[in-house]
């Protein structure tokens, strides 16, 4: 078996396989020719059938769930859009955060800085995040915060942009954090370490982690 999928597979069926994305690798091509090396691709290869259901950032890393025939394909997709799923990430924060709290405002695509994102209060599609300390570290004397992160909606750049308008960006994210708070570590802190979902066939609820690697 192929390194890629030795290494990074955590579960396969017959109607479907969830994949470890690691930090750094788009989860589909983009628009320009060195930007085809990407997650479906690499599966496509090893197993042809590969059908996208969801995706991750280029940076983030974590788990995704890939169909592995049609019927299985409409059926979890169905899922996600009705909120059937849950998904948990664990991420660094730059500062002290406290406590636990909801994020409820807007995020929209600002096409006068590509590909940022921005919060907009007068978009009608809502975006909302919990988040949740889990504890309190410190990186070459900084104070950062482990949170648990859960997207209720599942806009763009969602997480890391409710971070940033809480005033605590994600440590390493290259977009919308402050450059000392980018070179606090060599990546985009930020991880999809839950997810859970009922299986296509079965109707069995399933859920699956991935250990964090920050």
């Amino acid at each position: 078996m192929n390194n890629f999928l030795t290494d990074h597979l955590i579960h396969r069926d017959d109607a479907f396989m969830l994949i470890h994305k690691p930090a750094g690798l788009l989860t589909v091509p983009g628009k320009t020719p060195d930007l085809q090396d990407c997650l479906i691709n690499r599966l496509l290869e090893l197993e042809p059938r590969t059908l996208l259901i969801h995706r991750l950032d280029r940076d983030t890393s974590g788990l995704l769930v890939f169909a592995l025939n049609k019927d299985a394909q409409k059926n979890i997709s169905r899922q996600f859009q009705e909120r059937q799923t849950d998904k948990t990430y664990q991420a660094l924060v730059a500062g002290r955060l406290e406590g636990e709290g909801t994020v409820d405002i807007p995020v929209v695509y600002d096409p006068t800085r590509p590909p940022l994102h921005q919060v907009d209060p007068n978009e009608k599609k809502p975006a909302l995040t919990h988040w949740k300390v889990q504890q309190h570290e410190q990186i070459d004397g900084h104070d950062v915060t482990r949170v648990i992160l859960t997207p209720i909606t599942g806009r763009s750049h969602q997480l890391r942009v409710h971070m940033q308008y809480l005033g605590h960006p994600i440590v390493g994210d290259t977009l919308y954090a402050t450059t000392e708070q980018q070179q606090l570590m060599p990546r985009l802190c930020l991880h999809a370490q839950q997810l859970s979902f009922y299986h296509p066939i079965t109707g069995q609820r399933l859920q699956y982690l991935c250990e964090v690697p920050f």
